[in-house]
Parts: structure tokens; sequence; C-alpha cells
């Protein structure tokens, strides 16, 4: 390998993941049915369907869902469903952005890594309306194009044939101490 003052580099531009971001978030919604209800027999959420977009340092999750109620009213004689359909604006920040990329090729993504879950569902205090609340969680992802700094070998790949390169910090390779919990990504 030649010495420090013989280093030669490039700046390569290429695509990368320029951006991440994750957020969890509680939100309530109140859905009045049009029988007063007497209680509250089930609630869920259906049908999410979303899609991201670029604002500023953010990425906003915009989206809607179903929201279902199935309760009791006339005393617990009677039951029906409510379907009330929700919008929604979720914005996540950006909590790791590479500065350097070139914003015009930018293109965000969007993954519900928990669905929009409704966790209580509870009669409102005026007894009219059922407040929901419920549970999401969004990871976004930014790509665009950036530089990177590559080191060139000056005499080109064929020099490495016969060579090894150790990257190694002293070592010896052992993973036992890595937290799962720590690694971002699921491996399929």
């Amino acid at each position: 390998m030649p010495i420090d003052h013989d280093l030669q580099t490039r700046e390569i531009i290429t695509k990368a993941v320029c951006g991440k971001g994750r957020k969890f978030s509680h939100v309530s919604h109140t859905v009045t049915p049009p029988n007063g209800p007497t209680s509250i027999l089930g609630a869920w959420i259906i049908n999410n369907q979303y899609e991201a977009v670029k604002s500023g340092e953010n990425v906003e999750v915009v989206g809607t869902y179903d929201i279902n109620i199935w309760y009791s009213y006339d005393r617990n004689t009677k039951t029906d469903v409510a379907k009330e359909t929700v919008s929604y604006v979720e914005v996540v920040p950006l909590s790791y952005l590479d500065k350097k990329h070139k914003p015009s090729t930018a293109e965000v993504s969007a993954v519900a890594t928990q669905e929009p879950n409704c966790v209580e569902a509870s009669i409102a205090t005026n007894g009219s309306g059922v407040v929901i609340r419920v549970e999401r969680e969004y990871a976004v992802e930014m790509v665009a194009e950036t530089k990177v700094c590559v080191i060139v070998n000056p005499n080109g790949c064929s020099d490495l044939e016969d060579k090894t390169v150790d990257f190694g910090d002293g070592t010896d390779g052992d993973y036992e101490d890595l937290d799962p919990e720590l690694l971002e990504d699921e491996v399929d």
C-alpha cells in the first residue's frame, strides 16, 4: 500500500440513503354514531392507506384509515356499527440527514412499522360520541444523490489480487457483545 502522501482519492456521485427517521404516536379521534351509545362492543381500524412526502428536513406521512365501532344503544337492546374515514398527516423528523445530498434528487418512502391500532375506546363525557385512542408508528427513508470519497490504488485493481487487507481493530472478531435490540433493520 502507498504511504499517506501517495494516497489518491476520488469523489463518486451515487444514490444513497441520506436520511432516516421514525415516529411513534398516540392520537385520539371522536366518532359520533347516529344513535347515542350505551356501551362499546368493539373498535378497530382498517384500510390504512398512506404516502410519504418530503417537507423540508422532515417527511410527512399523509393518509387515511377507516374507524369501525360496534356499539349497543337503546339501553343495550340494539347494536350497530358506525364507520368514519379519518385523514391524517404524521410529520416524521429525520434523525439522520446527510446535508450534502442533492435535494432535487430526493425520493422519500414510509413503512408502517406499527399499523394504526385502536388501544382504547370509551363513550365521550357528553354521551353521544365515542373517543378512540390510536397508536401508530412510521419509519421513513430519504434516498438522494450524494458524494462519497474513495481511496484509489494508483496501481489499479490488479495490484490487489494476491494481497489481503486487514480491517481488524485488534479484536478476535467475536460479536457476542452486540446488542440485537440496537440493530435497526430486520434481516429476512
